[in-house]
């Protein structure tokens, strides 16, 4: 049995975590139950915390140990934990039907990946970790601005806008070989934080006047 030398470990590592984030991205895509959104979105947050654990003990970057423990406690534990918490509050748990059924949603799904990979291909040389990484990412992008537009519950929306964030970050590591600046890391993720906490509370304010989570509702505010 062919053993892979030490250096190609982490690459090898990499490439799997991301193709794993880009299957719990399509699960995500077609998944009617909210509670199941929340927790494919903490499992692929898990797969990017363990893409950073990777790049940072490969490369001896302590900052990105910081990253990794973020990402931890902010997007595998508190917001699944914040979402989930409002949903049941809210007790709506289904996904109302989207704007594309989901067999439709699968093939544009397919069709974004598939233009990632094209978008991709001519910064191969750029790309320092993992086979197709800087793929999954712009396909993890795309898609959630799929996702944002094609579902109408704000639920789904928020957690669409946190898959992007995630694309971005894959990106920055698959880019560079130590990923953004710290400083830049925590700005994106504070600002993805504040924006969460804001967006679960005019979630809740919807729910309150129109007792739904269907964003067309707010059409009713038109004079």
């Amino acid at each position: 049995m062919h053993t892979p030398p030490a250096s190609e470990i982490p690459a090898q590592l990499i490439a799997l975590f991301a193709a794993l984030m880009l299957v719990a991205q399509l699960l995500l895509a077609v998944q009617r139950m909210l509670l199941t959104s929340i927790r494919l979105f903490a499992i692929q947050s898990l797969f990017l915390a363990g893409i950073a654990g990777v790049v940072a003990y490969s490369h001896n970057a302590f900052h990105v140990y910081v990253v990794v423990v973020l990402t931890l406690i902010g997007k595998v534990m508190f917001l699944p934990w914040l979402l989930d918490r409002q949903v049941r509050k809210m007790k709506i748990v289904q996904e109302i039907e989207p704007l594309v059924n989901f067999p439709t949603s699968m093939l544009v799904c397919g069709g974004l990946t598939l233009l990632g990979y094209l978008v991709a291909r001519p910064f191969t040389s750029l790309e320092r970790l993992g086979n197709n990484t800087l793929a999954v990412a712009i396909t993890l992008v795309l898609t959630g601005f799929f996702l944002m537009i094609n579902r109408r519950k704000a639920i789904t929306q928020v957690l669409a806008l946190l898959t992007i964030e995630n694309g971005v970050m894959l990106a920055a590591v698959a880019l560079t070989t130590y990923g953004m600046p710290l400083v830049v890391e925590l700005g994106i993720f504070f600002d993805v934080l504040v924006a969460v906490m804001i967006l679960g509370i005019l979630v809740y304010r919807i729910r309150e006047t129109f007792e739904s989570m269907d964003i067309s509702k707010l059409s009713q505010l038109k004079g």
